[in-house]
C-alpha cells in the first residue's frame, strides 16, 4: 500500500502563477488555478501506484502559530483571485472523491505531517509518500518509507537526499529554519547565522538547545564561531520560538485513518454539476473511475 499526500495549497499556488495561466480581473470568477489543481490530480490518480491519497488546504491562511508570533505569514498580500479558489478546489477534490482536509487552526503542513506519522506506523503500508517541494516538509521524511516529491521536477527525497540538500537530518529541519530563518514563513532567524554554519553545527548538535553557548564546546570549525554563539546566547528564547514555529504538528485532530484514503472513484454527479457550473466538460472525460461504475 502507498499513501499519496499532496500539499493542495502549494499546488493551487503553483497553478495560479504558471506561466500563461488565466488570471481574469474582470467579468466572470476566475477558476483556472482550481481547474488546473484537479486535472493535476487526476493525473496522479492514474499512476499505477496511487492508491490512498489526502489533500490539505490552507482554507485561512492564518494558525495557531499567529498567536505566537506577530510576524508569522498572514493573508495579507495575496490575491484575492487566488484566495477565492480555495472553496472551489476544495469542492473539485471532493467531487473527485479525495479526501480533503480544509486546515483553519492548523496549517495543510500539518495535516500531511499528521497523516504521515500515523501511515507509517500502518506495518501494510510500504510507503508514505508527501507531494510537495515544501523545505518544513522535509522534517516529515524517514529513511525511505516517508519521502517527499516533487511532482513537477520528477525528484523523490529520502533521508539520505535530505542530508545532502540541506546539510541536516530530517529532525533538525525544524533547527536549521530557527537559525537561518524561513521567509515565506515570516520566521526572521538568528541574526549572522547562515545554512552553512547553521548545518555545521547541527549535525554536530542536532538541536539549537543542545548547540552551548561557548563555541570552543562546539566540536566543529565554523568561521566566525564566536560572534555565532553570542548571537545565539542572546536569544535563545527567541529560537526557541522560531524551532516551534518551524516544527509542523502530528497531532491534529483528522477523522481518517489509512484506509479511509482509499481511492474508490470520483463523483459522477458531483462532477458533473461542478463541471457544468465552472464551465469545463473537459474534467469529466479525465476521470479514470467513477464509483458508480
Amino acid at each position: 500500500m502507498h499513501v499519496h499526500l499532496v500539499d493542495g495549497t502549494y499546488e493551487l499556488f503553483r497553478h495560479f502563477y504558471a506561466p500563461g495561466a488565466s488570471r481574469r480581473t474582470t467579468g466572470a470568477a476566475d477558476t483556472g488555478a482550481a481547474r488546473g489543481v484537479a486535472r493535476s490530480l487526476l493525473a496522479l490518480l492514474r499512476e499505477p501506484e496511487v492508491t490512498h491519497v489526502g489533500v490539505a488546504f490552507d482554507s485561512v491562511i492564518e494558525s495557531f502559530r499567529n498567536e505566537l508570533f506577530a510576524g508569522y505569514k498572514t493573508g495579507e498580500g495575496i490575491d484575492p483571485a487566488l484566495f477565492a479558489q480555495f472553496g472551489v478546489v476544495e469542492a473539485l477534490c471532493t467531487a473527485l472523491g479525495l479526501v480533503v482536509w480544509p486546515m483553519r487552526a492548523f496549517e495543510a503542513d500539518d495535516a500531511l505531517a499528521t497523516m504521515a506519522a500515523r501511515a507509517a506506523l500502518d506495518p501494510r503500508v510500504a510507503r508514505v509518500v508527501i507531494c510537495s517541494p515544501d523545505k518544513d516538509l522535509a522534517q516529515c521524511i524517514r529513511g525511505t518509507r516517508v519521502v517527499r516529491r516533487d511532482r513537477v521536477r520528477d525528484v523523490e527525497l529520502d533521508e539520505d537526499g535530505v542530508r545532502a540538500k540541506y546539510g541536516v537530518s530530517p529532525v533538525s529541519i525544524p533547527d536549521l529554519l530557527a537559525l537561518v530563518g524561513d521567509t515565506a514563513d515570516g520566521i526572521p532567524g538568528i541574526p549572522r547565522w547562515g545554512e552553512k554554519s547553521a548545518a555545521k553545527v547541527l549535525t554536530a548538535w542536532r538541536h539549537v538547545d543542545a548547540i552551548p553557548d561557548d563555541a570552543e564546546a562546539w566540536g566543529v570549525d565554523v568561521r566566525g564561531a564566536a560572534a555565532l554563539a553570542a548571537e545565539l546566547a542572546s536569544r535563545r528564547a527567541d529560537a526557541r520560538l522560531y524551532r516551534t514555529l518551524a516544527t509542523l504538528r502530528e497531532d491534529v485532530p483528522l477523522a481518517e485513518d489509512v484506509d479511509a484514503l482509499f481511492w474508490r472513484g470520483a463523483d459522477r454527479a458531483a462532477l458533473t454539476t461542478l463541471a457544468a457550473e465552472l464551465g469545463d466538460d473537459t474534467l469529466l472525460a479525465r476521470v479514470p473511475r467513477f464509483r458508480d461504475a
